[in-house]
């Protein structure tokens, strides 16, 4: 179980795209005291933290309504994974929400931290869990993942400080090259099933 919970959480840091996440947060937050900031990081985390608890939970029941086998949704959620990591390897700017009300839940939360690749892994992980040992190991890995992303926002004012906006460019290509390993082996896998 430990293994499955280092590989959850190894997973899914990478999956939540860290440093894109915290590019697009320093963004479209040029303007906001400290104090704001860190309120917006906390709700950010908070929202993260619920969405993806439900997502991962409902996995199983969403193949059953829908008809789709796990290694069918493998694939798709392979192909989106590998758009995501082209996007963040050629180095696309993050858009600006200029005067919105609340950043926290969208589009900071979801499509940002929780867009539709890391929505598909997260409905492959709940597909692939089949013991309550397991759920409370992939749980306790993303919650840990989460909350890595939390602390990594707020610290947003310092990462900035030390890294400067090149360093978190190089970052986020460094995240995608491995994002991009990851949707590759999430293809073959379900490619790989349907031959055998």
């Amino acid at each position: 179980m430990i293994a499955l919970f280092v590989s959850t959480f190894i997973k899914f840091f990478f999956l939540l795209t860290p440093f894109f996440v915290l590019s697009t947060f320093l963004a479209m937050t040029t303007n906001y005291t400290p104090r704001r900031r860190t309120a917006l990081a906390i709700q950010v985390t908070v929202a993260v933290l619920v969405v993806s608890a439900v997502i991962l939970v409902i996995g199983n029941f969403v193949f059953e309504v829908f008809g789709i086998t796990l290694d069918a949704f493998r694939v798709g959620t392979g192909v989106l994974l590998m758009l995501t990591a082209v996007k963040m390897v050629s180095g696309a700017e993050p858009d600006r929400a200029e005067g919105a009300d609340n950043l926290a839940v969208v589009p900071l939360a979801i499509p940002v931290t929780v867009g539709p690749a890391t929505t598909g892994a997260l409905l492959v992980m709940g597909g692939d869990i089949h013991s309550p040992a397991e759920l409370i190991a992939v749980v306790a890995g993303l919650v840990t993942a989460i909350l890595l992303v939390g602390a990594i926002l707020l610290s947003s004012a310092a990462v900035e400080r030390i890294v400067k906006k090149r360093g978190l460019a190089i970052l986020s290509k460094i995240t995608g090259l491995i994002l991009a390993a990851l949707a590759a082996q999430l293809i073959m896998n379900g490619i790989k099933a349907f031959l055998v």
